[in-house]
């Protein structure tokens, strides 16, 4: 039994909302035996529901899994409240760090938060019992700032997350990567070889075949059942409509379709719905359509009314070191196609032959390859979808994800270092 302190600022859960992963992580470990503690912020803009918390400590059961909320001021948008809310976790850390290990006593501590500053705090808790230190790699920070949100190099806050990025390379003993393509970065910047290991992200497959009997809103339901019955081919997306997603490439193949007998479908929100939604009006186009998002236990059968579903990312350079998006696994899971919009270091649809993938600034080709997977029988289309279906039960449901994680608890190397002195009690 390995006893690990799993830190993740923006950790949810099925009872908070996003993000899904450490709770789908903590709780097949403790399937296979080991014990989980998850640490997050209080406050998080990606959950649906941020749990209550009074004291500096909160300790909850979700599910069966143990969480420590450490309380932090809530925050909107990207500025700098956000970035009081990371200073605020990773101090809260700090204060807890001798509570956290004398509690606990982990075997391995996990820093997982997006941002890399939370390496501190776990360090200064792994070295007080001796533990291994393993890093979650996300994103690739201060690229992701740099590339995505045009930040200068030479701003404090980079000068500071490249440091911290830099200290991770040095001292974890086992960087956990979901991206694939991220090792040479990292290798440049101090990583030893052989101490990234590459572990997307998945689906959990109970999950998604319990949800596959619930239906969809009224609504959503009878627009979807229209088109279908006046025989459309259904193009749909589902999720965040933001600058990243890449939804205008969309909207211009839509417009190049307007006189085939197919139907785009746009479901979710986001800061570029009503741009879409104009634009869509001022072009008339009539083969589109927007809808509200759906209960997330109804996602397998939305997808399940589509003949194939779209995924996008704009054109970033950010992007060769691989991307590895909740939704595709969500779509590869519903047995539908998928067409791709995108450039990256690694393209999953193409690997298992589950859709067809064209460049993410070319709605010509895409108009082209959604008409092409029309022109398709069904069964095609049918043996397309069940390609990406396999393909995530086999190598990609959180059970097997976590047991190739868990194997890192005892194999990963530890180098040595000097044992300081034993925990003492609670420092607030």
């Amino acid at each position: 039994m390995t006893r690990v302190l799993y830190i993740d600022h923006y950790a949810g859960s099925i009872a908070h909302g996003m993000e899904f992963r450490p709770f789908y992580m903590a709780r097949e470990w403790m399937k296979l035996g080991h014990e989980v503690t998850v640490v997050a912020a209080s406050e998080s803009h990606l959950r649906q529901r941020n749990p209550l918390v009074f004291d500096d400590w909160t300790q909850e059961l979700v599910s069966g899994v143990r969480y420590i909320w450490l309380k932090t001021p809530s925050y909107r948008g990207n500025g700098l409240a956000r970035v009081r809310n990371i200073l605020a976790f990773v101090r809260a850390l700090y204060r807890q760090r001798r509570r956290l290990a004398s509690t606990f006593s982990p075997d391995v501590v996990i820093a997982s938060s997006t941002y890399p500053f939370d390496i501190f705090p776990a360090r200064s808790i792994a070295r007080l019992v001796d533990a291994k230190l393993f890093f979650e790699l996300h994103d690739l920070w201060p690229l992701s700032p740099i590339e995505l949100g045009g930040m200068s190099r030479w701003h404090p806050f980079i000068v500071a997350t490249q440091f911290a990025e830099d200290y991770v390379c040095r001292v974890a003993d086992q960087i956990i990567s979901m991206l694939p393509k991220a090792e040479e970065h990292l290798t440049a910047r101090g990583l030893r070889p052989g101490r990234l290991v590459y572990i997307p992200n998945g689906v959990v497959v109970d999950e998604w075949t319990e949800c596959e009997k619930n239906p969809l809103p009224g609504e959503t339901q009878k627009h979807l059942a229209e088109l279908r019955g006046a025989g459309r081919f259904i193009v749909l997306y589902a999720g965040a409509h933001g600058l990243l997603n890449n939804l205008g490439v969309l909207l211009a193949s839509a417009e190049r379709l307007r006189d085939d007998p197919v139907s785009v479908v746009f479901v979710g929100h986001g800061p570029e719905k009503t741009t879409l939604v104009r634009a869509a009006s001022d072009r008339g186009l009539e083969n589109v359509s927007f809808l509200s998002s759906v209960p997330r236990s109804t996602i397998p059968a939305l997808f399940a009314a589509a003949d194939c579903l779209f995924l996008s990312y704009a054109p970033r350079p950010l992007f060769r070191f691989g991307v590895s998006p909740n939704k595709l696994m969500d779509y590869m899971m519903s047995g539908a196609p998928v067409v791709a919009a995108m450039t990256a270091g690694n393209n999953l649809v193409e690997e298992c032959g589950c859709g067809l993938t064209v460049a993410p600034d070319d709605p010509d080709r895409l108009a082209a390859a959604i008409r092409k997977l029309a022109a398709l029988p069904r069964s095609d289309l049918r043996a397309m979808g069940q390609r990406g279906r396999h393909a995530v039960q086999q190598a990609y449901s959180y059970e097997t994800l976590a047991r190739r994680f868990a194997q890192l608890f005892t194999s990963a190397p530890k180098p040595a270092r000097a044992r300081p002195d034993s925990p003492g009690e609670t420092t607030v």
